[in-house]
Parts: structure tokens; sequence; C-alpha cells
């Protein structure tokens, strides 16, 4: 698990020196700059959205994730660990949810982190998730300097989550096939579009509560493909 090892090591080091630029910074900078993170993040979900396959799969998984995110409520639940947080670190941003979340499905949601956990859980070279690491250095520096301590403590999820998907490669590797990794590249390039829209302040969506629509198309496509 090396190379979700150094993931982690690019996105603290990133998300660092990102916050301690945004210390210096003064608010038309910063204004500037989070019009800069909705664009990249809509460029982003539109590239892994548009050569989508399997349409009909990819929109029930989005409905009955929305609706089984709504029912569990995931976003108040994400809001309240972030306050939690805030508190017990004494955390005064005022985009530091925003920034976890933004920052955790930018570094989580794709076909670079499936595909390089699938290449390293098999035993294979961890170069793919390196190429990553170097990505997301950058973009941590771009998203902490605009969210703010968020995106350090997105680390931690990535960590967790990269690690579980290595995890799962070693034992089950062959069922991530082509069709299961774009469903779930379709699926988060159209959660990233709607993220870029929050961004940009055009309409407030609950992303967070569209979540398990990641789980949904990896079951309908293994069932029905």
């Amino acid at each position: 698990m090396i190379g979700t090892f150094v993931n982690t090591a690019a996105v603290l080091v990133g998300g660092t020196i990102g916050l301690l630029l945004k210390k210096n910074m003064p608010e038309r900078v910063t204004t500037i700059y989070f019009q800069a993170v909705g664009l990249f993040t809509l460029a982003i979900g539109i590239s892994m959205a548009v050569k989508m396959d399997h349409i009909l799969i990819v929109v029930g998984s989005l409905a009955i994730g929305s609706l089984l995110g709504e029912w569990m409520n995931l976003e108040v639940g994400v809001e309240r660990m972030s306050e939690y947080l805030k508190k017990r670190f004494r955390i005064g941003s005022d985009k530091f949810s925003e920034g976890l979340i933004t920052a955790f499905l930018l570094f989580c949601i794709g076909s670079m982190t499936i595909l390089g956990t699938i290449q390293e859980g098999t035993g294979g070279s961890s170069d793919l998730l390196f190429t990553k690491s170097l990505m997301d250095f950058f973009s941590g520096m771009l998203l902490a300097s605009a969210f703010g301590f968020g995106v350090i403590v997105s680390a931690i999820p990535l960590l967790i989550f990269q690690g579980l998907l290595t995890l799962l490669a070693m034992y089950a590797g062959s069922f991530f096939t082509p069709v299961i990794i774009q469903g779930l590249t379709s699926v988060g390039g159209i959660l990233l579009i709607g993220l870029g829209i929050n961004i940009l302040e055009i309409k407030k969506l609950r992303i967070m509560n569209m979540l398990p629509a990641l789980l949904v198309v990896v079951l309908l496509l293994w069932i029905f493909r």
C-alpha cells in the first residue's frame, strides 16, 4: 500500500502549503480562487462523465443512491462531524465541511484511484498512484488555499478509502471489470459536476446525500452485466 501512503502524504504536504498561502491572501484573491476551483471541478466532472455508458443504470443508480442518502441524511451527519472537529481542534474556518467533501471527492472519485489501487493490490506497480499523488499535491495546494483546513483532514478518508480498495483488490481484483470502473467514473463525474455547481454558488445541491450512488452503480452493473 505504499502508493496510498505516498498519496496521503502528498495531500498533507500540499494542503499545508496551501493553508500557509491562504493566510496572506486578500479577499478578492480568495474569491477568484473559489471561482477557479469551481470551474476546475466542473471540468474534471465533465471529462469523467462525457464517455458515459449504460445510461439507464447510471441514472437509476443516482436516483436510488440519492434516495438512500436522503433517508440516511448523510449531509447532516457530515455537518455534525465537521462541527465537532472544528470545536475539538479549534478550527475557525467556515468552509471546513465544504473543503473536506470537495477534496475527498476530487481525490478519491476517479478512474486513476480505482485503476491505481487495483494495480497495486494485485501485485503490480504503484506508478499510477505515484502519478496521482503528484497531481493531488498541486490540487491540495489549490484547494487548501481556497477552503482551508478541511482539505488537510480529507487525507484521513483518502487513506481509508484507497487502503480498503487496495485490500479488496488483493482478494477480488477480478471483480473490478472495465464496465464497473467506467460506471464508477461516470457517476463520480456527475457528482463532481454537482460539486462544481455548489462551489460556484449557482445552486446548493446535497451532493453528500448522493454518494451512495457509487455503491449502487457497482451493485447494479454486477447484477445486470
